[in-house]
């Protein structure tokens, strides 16, 4: 990630990933995310602990992936960058919001074991792309992403 703004948090989600579509057919989800913070405390010896919360925002395939897999209370790790969204109300209140929008989600196996499932390659036009695929316009309805990720071409794994 380029200019500095870069975060990875490792914490349980607070609430299930809520999938919508844009007017244009991209994919959203997005979750809350609790993160712990552990410390002793260097004059009582006692543990102290602190909980941070923040709102994660996944786009594309990863949105879709996310919100078939993950549920409330799965521990997982998320790197994104920090973004700063700011909007109206209909009463004519400024309002802003500091959000993760995430690059990559996955569970942690720290405390818990996980079975990955490969999904089919995605062309950019919806369809399946390479042997067998269709590559065609199967996208279920869904109009093209336009802003694809730079990496599109290399394979997950």
């Amino acid at each position: 990630m380029a200019n500095g703004n870069s975060v990875t948090l490792v914490g349980n989600l607070t609430r299930d990933p809520e999938l919508r579509y844009t007017p244009s057919g991209a994919a959203n989800a997005q979750f809350g995310m609790a993160v712990n913070r552990r410390w002793q405390n260097r004059q009582s010896g006692e543990w102290d602990e602190a909980t941070s919360f923040f709102n994660v925002v996944a786009w594309r395939e990863l949105a879709e992936n996310l919100s078939e897999t993950l549920q409330k209370g799965a521990r997982v790790i998320v790197t994104g960058r920090l973004e700063q969204r700011s909007w109206e109300t209909p009463d004519g209140e400024k309002r802003s919001v500091v959000e993760v929008v995430a690059d990559e989600v996955g569970p942690s196996l720290r405390w818990a074991t996980a079975e990955v499932t490969k999904n089919e390659r995605r062309t950019a036009d919806g369809g399946s792309g390479g042997p067998g695929g269709s590559g065609g316009s199967g996208g279920g309805g869904r109009v093209p992403v336009p802003d694809a990720q730079p990496y599109d071409d290399e394979e997950p794994f």
